[in-house]
């Protein structure tokens, strides 16, 4: 009995009594902290040494990177396996704040990955031909009926050499999309009018505000039974089928802003659809997390095709973001379509389309 009163009385000043954790045995950095950049100012004055945390993955930077800009304190440099606990000059005039920081993070590594949770390039915004899932219900003026498109489908990345988790990934990056995109009539008790699908496969190349689009895409129409049945047009559809390549070129010049332009030539066309196509457009909203409260976006997208002697439509989609952590997207807003239709099984038929819609990008 008196042993165990001992080790109470033990344990109880130990926890009372302030502790002190030499330099080796404080922890190491856990990998769910943020990294935040900061300019490191102007070195003013004679420095003195004071022993500081950095705080920077060591997956990010190289040993001979640290033994150039960071002493170990009171052990010898032992690589990746040193805690990271070092003494780093403070000049006097300057208030500590890890001076070493900036310059770590700034050092990405590019590596290889195998499905990146990530995107280098995202689909057009407006653009009425990308993979993503969407619902958009409209009014078509021309002929006063109420349609519904409906997209199902998206786009992943499947391998990169290149960046992650640096708010703008870099490096190559190999995509796949494929999506469905159908057409409901309303008035006609929700009637499958047509359907068009696609699959591709991107590869693209993403550094700094620049980002570029090497692609091949298979796009096929197919008329809906219900509107063939309705209309007595059985066997009578166009067999409106590409296999494209395309380049595409992605400019950001401003976080919010991007710009992008894009040119399609099929080297297989069937009925009712010549070689070349071009697309360009613009996509606008504020970048990083929008919590709850969300952001203003609008997109504008424009395609010319050769089939139509080089017209085509144009659209304009305005709105309301909310954006994650990671990059996915959720847009609502109202849609503006004007031109030749985007269900190719009817391509040379004019439409102007005026609704709401729903989109989420991922």
């Amino acid at each position: 009995m008196a042993s165990l009163r001992l080790q109470l009385a033990i344990l109880a000043a130990c926890a009372w009594f302030p502790t002190y954790a030499p330099a080796q045995q404080l922890p190491v950095w856990q990998p769910y902290r943020t990294i935040t950049p900061h300019i490191v100012p102007e070195p003013v004055g004679p420095p003195s040494y004071v022993t500081s945390v950095v705080d920077v993955p060591l997956d990010v930077i190289s040993d001979v990177q640290l033994e150039e800009m960071c002493v170990p304190c009171g052990e010898p440099f032992l690589g990746r396996s040193v805690p990271q606990y070092f003494t780093a000059p403070v000049y006097s005039n300057v208030p500590f704040g890890n001076p070493v920081l900036a310059p770590l993070a700034d050092a990405p590594v590019w590596n290889w990955r195998l499905l990146p949770d990530d995107l280098i390039w995202h689909s057009y915004w407006a653009g009425t031909k990308e993979p993503r899932i969407s619902g958009t219900l409209f009014e078509e003026v021309q002929d006063d009926v109420t349609l519904f498109d409906v997209t199902f489908g998206g786009r992943t990345s499947v391998l990169r050499y290149g960046t992650v988790n640096q708010g703008r990934p870099e490096g190559w990056e190999l995509q796949l999309e494929s999506a469905a995109m159908l057409r409901l009539n309303l008035d006609e008790d929700w009637d499958l009018e047509a359907v068009d699908f696609r699959i591709g496969v991107p590869l693209v190349y993403g550094q700094g505000r620049s980002q570029w689009k090497f692609s091949y895409y298979h796009l096929s129409s197919h008329l809906g039974d219900e509107i063939a049945i309705r209309e007595g047009i059985l066997g009578t559809r166009i067999n409106f089928s590409r296999d494209v390549l395309v380049v595409a070129y992605s400019l950001i010049p401003v976080p919010a802003l991007r710009l992008y332009s894009e040119a399609g030539w099929a080297f297989y066309a069937d009925e009712g659809t010549d070689p070349w196509e071009f697309q360009f457009g613009v996509d606008y909203a504020q970048p990083g997390p929008t919590g709850c409260r969300g952001t203003p976006f609008f997109a504008i997208n424009g395609q010319l095709r050769e089939e139509l002697n080089f017209g085509g439509n144009f659209v304009a989609q305005g709105g309301w973001l909310w954006r994650g952590k990671g990059q996915k997207i959720v847009r609502t807003g109202v849609h503006y379509y004007n031109g030749k239709s985007n269900q190719f099984e009817f391509f040379d038929e004019f439409e102007q389309q005026i609704g709401l819609g729903l989109w989420h990008e991922y």
